[in-house]
């Protein structure tokens, strides 16, 4: 067993359910089954838009760091604070967590996304080595930060697979028997993930059966949420579509498995860690391009169209709504992807080696 340390700077509640939170909670639990010491150190919430008393918290967590330790910091919070990192960057050995670039996010002013995009390049360019989770990311990071492919490591999530589907897709059948076919969209509910797009294509199929579980947060954008709720009452839609709020990551096996079909229009995403784990739930996928969710998906496991293509989305939803051999197909096709998809435990050994190379512990 390893006897290694590591300082692991998180921003936020640790807790949340999105992705890059799962991601950070999945790597210091499989570090530390692979025997590392992981300490875990909490910053303020407002990152990466941090006030001067989050900005003089984080500069307190680094000094009491010791000279010399492995430090991985979020990109959520790198990017907003280049002051704090280069206090500390030659005594520490800082390498950068990037989920997606602070100037990448979705819906962004211009030149919030550039001030954003600057702080970050000032940060990047001071720590020892970025780890990325996904290949999208790494790939912006060299085009558009111009950082050295050589000092990018890629570590993709991993997935929690299911023991066993069997008696869960037997369930499937019967649904898809009586004519209802069960939908699942897990995201939380903001600009950018689609979901108003979702509500308005499926009103084009309100004689159809079907219903549509939305899984995520309802806190993040209460406009978003507002706007939704009544669009989807405005259509008529109340009957069909559920808003289930934000659930604990590891309830939500129970509703992959309820599910037939696995829709989620976003407009940017890195990786997407909710496709894989559609995927290794045997789940079709109808999404978009962006990110690694073409990589994911293949061409049999779902239909993808271009972020924002309403008509696009319509025709793909028409097509998985109707045609019960083509969900079949894509089906297995799902399965096979998902086998593909590498573990939590072999993604926390690539961390640990990555780790293990850059602070040559």
């Amino acid at each position: 067993m390893s006897s290694h340390a590591l300082e692991f700077i998180v921003p936020g509640d640790l807790q949340s359910a999105t992705g890059g939170y799962v991601y950070d909670r999945a790597m210091i639990a499989g570090l530390r089954d692979l025997g590392w010491r992981v300490a875990v150190h909490g910053l303020d919430a407002g990152f990466p838009y941090p006030g001067t008393e989050a900005i003089a918290q984080a500069a307190r967590v680094f000094a009491d760091l010791p000279d010399d330790a492995c430090v991985l910091v979020d990109g959520l919070a790198l990017g907003a604070m280049p002051q704090v990192i280069e206090a500390h960057s030659r005594r520490l050995r800082v390498v950068a967590l990037i989920h997606m670039p602070l100037a990448s996010e979705f819906g962004i002013a211009p030149d919030v996304a550039e001030r954003l995009r600057q702080q970050e390049l000032r940060s990047l360019e001071l720590v020892r080595h970025v780890i990325v989770s996904s290949r999208s990311t790494e790939r912006e990071l060299v085009a558009s930060y111009r950082i050295e492919r050589a000092l990018v490591t890629v570590v993709e999530p991993g997935v929690w697979k299911p023991k066993s589907l069997g008696g869960s897709r037997n369930r499937h059948v019967e649904s898809a028997d009586q004519g209802i076919v069960e939908m699942l969209c897990v995201a939380s509910i903001q600009p950018g993930k689609g979901h108003d797009l979702l509500i308005e294509a499926l009103a084009s199929f309100a004689d159809l059966r079907w219903r549509l579980r939305c899984i995520g947060s309802l806190s993040r954008s209460p406009e978003t949420v507002r706007r939704l709720t009544g669009h989807v009452k405005r259509l008529g839609l109340g009957d069909q579509v559920t808003l289930l709020g934000e659930l604990p990551h590891d309830a939500l096996s129970v509703f992959y498995r309820a599910a037939d079909l696995f829709v989620l229009p976003t407009q940017r995403e890195t990786y997407c860690l909710a496709v894989a784990e559609a995927l290794v739930h045997g789940l079709p996928v109808v999404s978009t391009r962006t990110g690694a969710i073409p990589e994911l998906v293949g061409d049999a496991a779902g239909l993808l169209i271009e972020p924002g293509d309403r008509e696009g989305l319509r025709a793909a939803l028409e097509r998985a709504l109707t045609d019960r051999a083509l969900r079949t197909s894509m089906h297995v096709a799902a399965l096979a992807a998902g086998e593909r998809l590498v573990t939590w435990s072999q993604a926390c050994e690539r961390m640990a080696r990555a780790l293990d190379r850059v602070c040559g512990l």
